[in-house]
């Protein structure tokens, strides 16, 4: 009786040993993969699909692509014959994110301004919070400011009009495949008159297989 529960003892001990070692070479697996990951850094105009999703590059060739577009449009023609070459102001307002992912559209948007300002065919204004931070702080001026710095209300430069638009998308999926559809959709409406003055869009099809 005391031979059996000897040799139960000890084959309960090579059990555990042979259990310990199976986890101990798992745990070393986990710590060399883990280990083994490299981060390698790109060019930032690169374009690199990792998930299929919409990305840096998509925001920056639409941004430019529609900016231009709308650059070319026969409104600014008309604007520069009637205010005899003066430059239209144009404010930026809202892009709404409608897609099924995630979206920086704050990203979209200054992406749009940048090109505004490369093209010096426009001149640009703050919108949104932004301008009402600087109101803020012209707020603050008027009381802790000295006069000859100080800054006055009312002598902004009011937009002539604004560019508002959305970004949109739809899913095609089956098993391991899927097809998605981007559509950023833009239009530039007079704020005087409330006219829509050039309306465009740009769709971007991306073909993922897992």
């Amino acid at each position: 009786m005391v031979k059996q529960q000897i040799k139960t003892i000890r084959f309960n001990n090579m059990q555990l040993k042979r259990t310990m070692t199976i986890a101990a070479i798992a745990v070393s697996g986990m710590i060399i993969s883990s280990c083994s990951r490299q981060v390698t850094r790109v060019n930032t105009d690169q374009a690199i699909d990792v998930s299929g999703n919409w990305n840096n590059t998509d925001s920056r060739l639409v941004a430019e692509e529609m900016t231009q577009t709308v650059l070319g449009g026969k409104w600014l023609s008309t604007h520069l014959e009637e205010k005899q070459g003066k430059r239209p102001v144009v404010v930026v307002g809202v892009v709404k994110n409608k897609s099924h992912e995630h979206i920086d559209a704050e990203t979209f948007v200054k992406d749009v301004e940048q090109a505004f300002i490369k093209s010096e065919r426009v001149r640009l204004v703050q919108g949104g919070k932004k301008r009402e931070e600087l109101r803020a702080e012209k707020a603050d001026q008027q009381d802790n400011a000295t006069v000859s710095t100080m800054k006055k209300f009312g002598l902004e430069n009011g937009a002539d009009y604004i560019l508002q638009g959305s970004i949109n998308s739809i899913v095609d999926s089956h098993k391991r495949k899927k097809v998605v559809y981007y559509q950023v959709n833009l239009e530039l409406t007079d704020i005087q008159t409330n006219e829509v003055v050039w309306i465009g869009d740009k769709k971007i099809a991306k073909y993922v297989k897992n």
